[in-house]
């Protein structure tokens, strides 16, 4: 079976959907043949081989609305000559891309997300997105809350498939000890620690004005356009001393710094955050979690009185109560941490989630091409069928 992989971007550059398709990259290897195709961040084409997977950064000529547009896309899934192509949304330019590529055989697609602030261009975007999920054969949601909540997911209920992320989990087990211990030293033994891209939904600013009400101190990792911004903040309302922009962390390293905090806090504003990786990643290191109710996946993955505590978006005096609550009761803080781990053993692992994926591949195969793809398939089966 080969698969081709079709996404936004590929690590070293940072992100939640990024970081998942290398993990399950990395798992599929051993079972099928893997193919992936992204965006380079600049104008020439890349090629790389992580294991047996072929990574092609293919060069974009330019940025929509933050879409790359890469011309050379249709021509690589084309070529790739794929048993199954598997798109990872929202991407409106690799949706293109597939249209225009004139392949034929089975897609599937990972629908990480519904497109959020871009509500103008969603509209107008809107059937060609709906074309493309009626061609899919599968579509892959990562919990049954944002499946239910999305406008979109409610006209194709019976080709969507639960597969949560898994991640692994190991490898936020094994830290040093004297990493662990150097960064309380530089930042002290109250650490609150979040993590994520530095972007609009992702509600930075209400945790930073939080830690006004907060006796301890906030470390941040991520970068991105809000930095400056974020920085600014933290200055103006002289928290320098309580919180600490860190600027991006490799998914390697980043472990230590799970250890070494009291609490995870993620404290996002949109459902454009449709699950919350990082809330997986903490918790794997026994860190209870303070996280925001939306009406997406954040609140099921940690939920509210069991793993960590649930407060309103947008709320830094929520925010800082709940952060507050953990910090001081250290009892609390250890049953919330054990059941976070617990939880991700028993429902994150990336062995459950890349064996529900490939059941899900196995099962596309087993239909016949002509079923998933009759609308796009029409003018060659009535070709076919002439005397």
């Amino acid at each position: 079976m080969k698969v081709l992989q079709v996404g936004k971007f590929y690590p070293p550059h940072m992100g939640g959907i990024e970081t998942h398709l290398q993990v399950l990259c990395r798992e599929l290897q051993n079972e099928i043949d893997l193919e992936v195709l992204v965006a380079n961040d600049g104008s020439r084409e890349e090629e790389s081989w992580e294991g047996r997977v072929k990574v092609t950064r293919v060069g974009t000529r330019m940025n929509i609305s933050s879409a790359p547009i890469c011309p050379r896309l249709p021509q690589m899934i084309r070529r790739a000559k794929a048993d199954i192509v598997h798109l990872h949304l929202p991407n409106p330019a690799s949706i293109l891309a597939f249209f225009t590529s004139g392949y034929r055989g089975p897609v599937i697609a990972t629908y990480h997300s519904d497109i959020v602030r871009q509500e103008k261009m969603a509209r107008l975007f809107d059937p060609i997105l709906h074309a493309f999920l009626k061609r899919c054969a599968a579509i892959v949601v990562t919990s049954e809350r944002y499946r239910d909540t999305s406008h979109v997911l409610t006209r194709y209920l019976d080709k969507c498939r639960v597969i949560p992320y898994g991640i692994p989990f190991e490898q936020f087990r094994k830290v040093s000890a004297s990493e662990v211990s150097a960064i309380n030293a530089r930042y002290g033994s109250r650490l609150i620690i979040s993590a994520g891209r530095l972007i609009y939904y992702k509600g930075f600013e209400y945790l930073i004005e939080a830690m006004r009400e907060v006796d301890g101190h906030l470390l941040i990792v991520g970068d991105g356009p809000l930095r400056r911004e974020l920085e600014t903040q933290t200055a103006e309302s002289g928290l320098q001393d309580k919180v600490t922009l860190l600027g991006e962390i490799h998914n390697d390293d980043i472990a230590p710094y799970y250890h070494a905090a009291d609490v995870f806090a993620l404290a996002s504003v949109a459902r454009s955050e449709a699950f919350g990786i990082v809330q997986l990643e903490a918790m794997a290191c026994g860190k209870p979690v303070v996280n925001t109710k939306l009406d997406s996946g954040v609140p099921w993955v940690s939920q509210d009185g069991v793993t960590g505590i649930t407060v309103p978006p947008k709320d830094p005096i929520a925010l800082a109560g709940a952060i507050t609550k953990l910090l001081d009761d250290a009892d609390l803080r250890k049953q919330y941490g054990a059941a976070a781990k617990l939880r991700v053993e028993t429902e994150f692992s990336q062995d459950l989630m890349v064996a529900r994926m490939l059941e899900t591949y196995r099962e596309v195969l087993r239909v016949p091409v002509a079923e998933q793809s009759i609308l796009v398939n029409a003018p060659e089966v009535a070709r076919a069928s002439r005397p």
